[in-house]
């Protein structure tokens, strides 16, 4: 509807909604290529970066569920919510390297791991199989996203602190994610084309749905590493 107005602004980057389209139905092509489907989960270990935003609107276009992880925690907790959320692939911003190895290492099985070299980013090693803009190009930018089967299809996995023991895994579906995002306009009055300041964590309960509601009004998502 507005393609192009500024989608998303992360440092000197500047992505237009045609963009953040083109890129998102590029992730889903390619997930799908590499065997990811309807119910698979797929792991996100990234900071309020593009890859992040782009991925709460390619892995659902193939019916895939996002799994975002919480950057705070430790290598045995990340590798008890890879192993039980029976993640498929990761997703994994290169600051995050050792932490990442090490859990994967505990991990009894291989996922595809991509890696994210953010730009605005301090850099490190590259763990994973590909680059996350060279699975872009694997993708294809025409792509007819899988819509939702059934408006209780699940959409994300989440999981808490687990203070008293293993984190406990939370499903949001397509109807609750969609109502959130936009209980989100309606409550915060919200005018259409916001600009929206990153300083919730995206993976904090999906940034609590704002990485739609801003889309849902046609914002621009101003992205922070911190």
């Amino acid at each position: 509807v507005y393609p192009d107005r500024v989608a998303v602004v992360h440092g000197r980057q500047r992505y237009s909604y045609r963009e953040l389209l083109e890129r998102s139905l590029r992730l889903a092509s390619a997930l799908q290529r590499r065997g990811i489907g309807p119910g698979d989960t797929v792991a996100a270990m990234l900071p309020n970066i593009p890859a992040m935003l782009e991925a709460h609107h390619g892995v659902p276009m193939c019916g895939a569920v996002l799994n975002a992880l919480n950057i705070r925690l430790d290598a045995g907790a990340l590798a008890f919510m890879l192993e039980h959320g029976e993640a498929k692939a990761l997703i994994t911003d290169t600051e995050y390297a050792p932490l990442m190895r090490e859990a994967l290492q505990r991990v009894g099985r291989d996922l595809l791991v991509v890696d994210v070299d953010d730009p605005e980013g301090p850099g490190g090693e590259r763990i994973g199989a590909i680059e996350y803009e060279a699975l872009l190009g694997e993708g294809d930018p025409a792509f007819a996203p899988l819509w939702p089967a059934d408006e209780w299809q699940a959409i994300a996995l989440n999981y808490t602190s687990g203070t008293t023991g293993n984190p406990k895994g939370v499903v949001y579906h397509h109807r609750g994610a969609h109502l959130n995002a936009v209980g989100n306009v309606l409550v915060w009055s919200m005018p259409q084309f916001p600009v929206y300041l990153w300083t919730l964590p995206m993976f904090h309960c999906n940034g609590w749905c704002f990485p739609w509601s801003i889309v849902l009004q046609a914002g621009t998502q101003v992205c922070l590493r911190r």
